[in-house]
């Protein structure tokens, strides 16, 4: 087996890689798609921090390659969709660097509450820089975490250590995980309207790019203070120029940033308000031991006994296994994230699985498809962690195995249940991954495809205009299935060849007769 590892991976985990008999290569970060793809002609596992980004293009014609391995938590740098359609495992160590990237949070809200870096300039500059730099006492002061998982939670647990009030935000957390880890939950408008300070501790995905816009970041209390060691591109950096300026916020820190790294010359590094560290969070020689140790024994158990952990794309399997589970692993993905589309906050969920269920497992797909519930906002969520983060999240899951497949040969009914009421989903394996009903109403789609899921009034006119506003925008309708719901509307999932820009949703929403109409 070939290793490369790129990025400075501790030597600890390469030196286990050797210890099985692997051969390892390093490199200096890759940054070039067709450099990397280059590199990786004949390797069999890549390694990889956050400097070396893997697009799809550099692994078109990675053919040995096996497993990709971040070590660290965030996979964001990598195309896991490309990765996964071309049979290629990515595992991270999201537990390796938790209490580092916590302490560097906490490192940054010290600094910025006693102007330490400005003081250091000044002294080193021949200065005495006391006037002007009176800082705040940290006790008594308003916490606002976004993003209550490892990261999050652990520095909420010490900021409450020093006397601070801890409130967080997180849409995937319900109201009743609030008491577990007795932190109080506030929409994501009140956290901004209550804290002194806000801190990030989200992944970057398409839903939290930019999370933190210029009204949001109007929305924070006059005289705050943000933190951003999670991840770049969280914040609107011109956005955040323009508050510092307006004297809306007292001061950020900064440790990521939209573009790594961070151009010469960026506006962010001379601005006198700002506090900025090269993404530092994870950089101690603790986490760095940990994450590549952790990840080294993940991949030589895949790679020797094809065991499967700390992957954020497979669930655990025996090989056995997987020959019986394999049909139903893209239903109970594309489930999921359509279940948390229908109810963002679920509170229970359960599966029955119906039909030829005979020596099936249920287990790694229920872990799936809680998996993609739970992290299609989130990332933070893998198959080998799925229900104890359900558990953390307040989510109980229960299964059943057996029942009346209601003709067909399997059939998976899904049951979510949380604050804004219950919905159902009935899918099937035949013909591939169907949904054949929704809240009890005859439908067939495929939930992996571009989806329009649309309520209207069930009056002549209302489909007509639907299809010809998509057509004039160049929007192709591949099926369009419709069913009644008894009270005067109707239902249906509209399956197009790409998604519909925000302009054309707004735009249709404006029909006469449409109730609902939400993209999936």
């Amino acid at each position: 087996m070939r290793v490369l590892a790129c990025d400075g991976i501790h030597e600890d985990g390469l030196t286990l890689f050797r210890s099985a008999g692997w051969t390892v290569e390093t490199s200096d970060p890759i940054k070039d798609p067709a450099a990397l793809a280059r590199a990786l002609d004949g390797i069999d596992v890549l390694l990889v921090r956050s400097a070396t980004r893997v697009p799809a293009e550099a692994l078109a014609g990675a053919t040995r390659l096996k497993v990709i391995g971040r070590a660290g938590a965030g996979v964001d740098t990598i195309d896991v969709e490309a990765a996964t359609a071309r049979g290629i495992a990515v595992m991270n160590a999201p537990d390796g660097n938790t209490l580092a990237a916590a302490e560097h949070a906490l490192g940054l809200l010290f600094a910025l509450a006693r102007h330490i870096a400005r003081a250091d300039a000044g002294m080193k500059a021949g200065q005495w820089p006391k006037n002007g730099l009176t800082g705040f006492e940290l006790e008594g002061k308003r916490l606002g975490i976004i993003g209550l998982g490892r990261i999050g939670s652990t520095v909420a647990r010490k900021a409450r250590g020093i006397g601070m009030e801890v409130a967080a935000y997180d849409p995937f957390l319900p109201a009743a995980a609030a008491g577990k880890g007795s932190v109080p939950l506030l929409d994501l408008d009140a956290l901004l309207g209550w804290a002194d300070i806000v801190t990030l501790h989200v992944p970057r995905t398409k839903e939290t790019t930019n999370l933190l816009d210029a009204a949001r970041l109007r929305a924070m209390k006059r005289g705050a203070y943000l933190i951003n060691a999670a991840r770049g591109g969280l914040v609107d950096e011109q956005a955040l120029l323009e508050v510092l300026d307006e004297g809306h916020l007292a001061g950020a820190a900064l440790d990521t940033f939209a573009t790594e790294p961070l151009p010469a010359d960026s506006p962010l590094r001379g601005h006198p308000k700002l506090l900025l560290t090269p993404h530092l969070g994870a950089s101690t020689g603790e986490a760095q031991q940990a994450v590549s140790t952790i990840l080294a024994r993940q991949i030589i158990d895949f790679i020797q006994t094809g065991a499967v952990a700390g992957c954020v794309n497979l669930p655990p399997l025996t090989p056995e296994a997987a020959r019986e589970i394999g049909p139903w692993m893209p239903l109970m993905s594309a489930l999921g994230k359509l279940a948390v589309r229908l109810m963002p906050a679920p509170t229970r969920l359960h599966l029955t699985y119906a039909g030829r269920t005979e020596g099936l497992d249920p287990r790694p797909l229920t872990r799936l498809l809680v998996a993609a519930l739970l992290g299609s906002a989130s990332g933070r969520v893998t198959p080998v962690n799925a229900l104890q983060e359900a558990a953390l999240r307040g989510l109980e899951v229960a299964e059943t195995v057996g029942g009346d497949g209601d003709g067909f040969d399997r059939l998976l009914k899904l049951r979510v249940e949380g604050g804004e009421g219950v919905r159902e989903i009935e899918a099937t394996l035949h013909r591939g991954p169907r949904v054949v009903r929704l809240d009890g109403v005859e439908l067939d789609f495929d939930p992996r495809a571009h989806l329009l899921l649309m309520r209207n009034e069930d009056r002549p006119g209302v489909i007509g205009m639907v299809g010809s506003h998509l057509g004039a925008a160049g929007i192709n309708i591949i099926n369009f299935s419709l069913g009644a719901t008894g009270d005067g509307q109707a239902v249906a999932a509209i399956t197009v060849d790409h998604e519909v820009p925000a302009a054309q949703l707004v735009a249709l929403r404006a029909i006469p007769g449409i109730v609902e109409m939400e993209p999936v």
